[in-house]
């Protein structure tokens, strides 16, 4: 099928045929590449990434590949977003924090596997765009905090999953504090032109349990 998209002018772009096809097989590719949870590979087709782009990568927005929205930042890898997502292991009534929120995909994608969803992001214009982009698509158990991510949200916690979409040099001890007893952080750790690493943090008896899920390449994580 051609990539022939409608022009974005007011507001998001609505589904089309063009658009749930390209949606489909980016996620056939990602569960023949990837071992996702049924739920997860499902979010992924609910949630039109073409909305989280910029209007002039709106032909890119099904590629399985980073694309940049300004400031620096850029929206995750489908692929990547899919194995973080799984990572976390959710059943749909948890409390999730998200440390940046960039583009909002990543916290569209929680909004369909959790009961709700804290993200916090600390440039007012992006932040500014996800709300609008959650807003347009409906999912309302997002809520998107101009803040610091370092700090979190000690007021709320503590949550039952912590997601951190830009790499700290070392796992932030205080965001580890605000996750619960029995609780799972995915986290990519490491400098910004060295070897970064994928972490599963799980809070279990006392002790944090590490699981390194492979080398990634994140923007680093500002503020603090």
């Amino acid at each position: 099928m051609p990539y022939d998209w409608p022009e974005r002018r007011d507001g998001p772009v609505p589904d089309t045929e063009v658009t749930l096809w390209a949606r489909e097989q980016l996620v056939r590719r990602i569960e023949r590449a990837e071992h996702i949870s049924t739920r997860v590979a499902r979010a992924m087709r609910e949630v039109p990434r073409h909305v989280f782009v910029p209007a002039d990568l709106l032909d890119r927005a099904y590629e399985d590949g980073p694309l940049p929205i300004g400031d620096g930042q850029t929206i995750s890898q489908p692929t990547v977003v899919a194995l973080m997502s799984d990572a976390l292991q959710l059943q749909g009534n948890e409390r999730i924090l998200e440390i940046g929120t960039g583009s909002g995909y990543q916290a569209a994608v929680l909004s369909r596997l959790c009961a709700d969803v804290q993200s916090l992001e600390v440039v007012e214009a992006l932040a500014d765009r996800a709300r609008a982009a959650l807003a347009s698509v409906g999912y309302d158990n997002v809520q998107v905090h101009l803040r610091d991510g370092f700090f979190g949200m000690p007021e709320l916690a503590p949550f039952d999953g912590v997601i951190i979409t830009a790499a700290p040099a070392e796992v932030p001890v205080r965001l580890l504090e605000q996750l619960r007893e029995g609780g799972r952080m995915v986290v990519p750790v490491g400098p910004v032109f060295g070897v970064q690493h994928l972490l599963v943090l799980r809070k279990h008896q006392g002790q944090v349990e590490r699981t390194n899920l492979g080398p990634v390449r994140f923007v680093p994580m500002v503020g603090g």
